[in-house]
């Protein structure tokens, strides 16, 4: 509606300004003039008139006001302005990527009003603005492909930038979903495991507080240990919400694991094939969570069990193993499983889990590595 009622008024204006360039002698078409009249005012309005369809109609507006020019200029009325709509009914036709049919129309135009002027008795006087048409109709057609190429880069920059706006938020959107898994991930790694601890050493010193004081005051001693180090966990993960550098956790850290692990019950054995090398962070974390979770699942799920911590250096993977032969407990499922595959996945590793063939269960993760050169 809003094109519709501005080409309507594009139709008024240029009606309005055609007639008084017309009425003003502004243009002059040679000696044979005549004076205009109801005809020549009705041959000007219909041309002025089809600009209101230059949009939804361009070629058909453009052919009638292309004939009423014709018949204006054949009728010998003063003036040149009634070709005006038919110029810009070329125009509109290049600007709508229509070529072909603005080159037609200013053909059918220019054979019009040259064929009139080559059957006239006398050439076209100096001063005559009829040998000009040409130049119009040429510029027409030029400044309406410009028109055209110039939206057509509008909106390719346009759709640009939405798609770069669009490919902003995915990024910020993807980004803060990982944010939030990895938050997930290092609390109930870290957490799980000190809580567990915590659960065994309490049942322990409630089984144990009349008959043995001093495996009590051992017990309450692993889990003042055990709270600590949850703390610890806890103010490093909330250090990086705080954009600041936490204890990195790694593989290094694995007999301080595996000694709290003994204190809670559990048998350690602890063996290293290969020469160990340095890990890149994001590997040698994974592998040290998934080794916690493993030995928690082994806390929560087989009580005290045998449980071997197996640790093979390939120069392309490492390779860990946690196997025990504890039976299956009374917890419910976790999602400890989950979060240790996911953190293989993550780095392009995988990680199997299932019945030990002695008995028990285990877990193998194989996870990729860069040898450092």
């Amino acid at each position: 509606m809003d094109s519709r009622r501005t080409d309507a008024l594009v139709a008024a204006g240029a009606l309005a300004a055609i007639m008084g360039g017309t009425y003003a002698n502004l243009s002059w078409t040679g000696p044979l003039e005549r004076p205009l009249d109801p005809a020549g005012v009705t041959l000007i309005v219909v041309a002025s008139l089809t600009l209101a369809f230059r949009r939804t109609a361009p070629l058909a507006a453009g052919a009638v006001a292309a004939a009423a020019g014709v018949v204006y200029y054949a009728l010998h009325y003063p003036g040149v302005f009634a070709s005006a709509p038919a110029l810009a009914s070329i125009y509109t036709l290049a600007a709508l990527g229509r070529r072909k049919a603005a080159i037609w129309l200013s053909l059918a135009l220019a054979t019009g009003i040259y064929g009139l002027m080559a059957i006239a008795e006398d050439d076209p006087p100096p001063g005559s603005w009829m040998g000009l048409l040409s130049g119009w109709l040429v510029a027409m057609v030029v400044i309406g492909e410009l028109t055209r190429h110039r939206r057509a880069y509008l909106r390719a920059v346009e759709q640009r930038a939405e798609e770069a706006e669009r490919t902003r938020e995915e990024a910020a959107l993807r980004r803060a979903g990982e944010e939030r898994l990895w938050i997930a991930q290092e609390l109930h790694d870290s957490l799980t495991h000190s809580i567990s601890v915590v659960n065994v050493q309490v049942a322990v010193a409630m089984q144990l507080l009349e008959r043995d004081p001093a495996r009590v005051r051992q017990a309450l001693a692993a889990i003042k240990e055990s709270g600590h180090e949850a703390m610890h966990e806890l103010r490093a993960t909330l250090g990086v919400l705080r954009q600041s550098e936490p204890e990195e956790a790694g593989l290094s850290r694995l007999p301080r694991l595996l000694s709290r692990a003994e204190g809670a019950g559990l048998r350690v054995a602890h063996t290293v094939a290969g020469t160990p090398y340095a890990l890149p962070p994001e590997v040698d974390r994974a592998a040290y969570r998934i080794a916690q979770e493993a030995l928690t699942n082994v806390l929560r799920h087989a009580g005290a069990a045998t449980v071997t911590l197996a640790v093979e250096y390939d120069p392309s993977k490492i390779v860990l193993r946690v196997e025990n032969d504890g039976e299956a407990g009374t917890a419910g499922p976790g999602m400890g499983l989950i979060g240790m595959r996911e953190r293989a996945v993550a780095i392009g590793g995988s990680l199997t889990a299932g019945p030990h063939e002695n008995g028990g269960f285990a877990v193998r993760a194989e996870l990729p590595v860069r040898v450092p050169a």
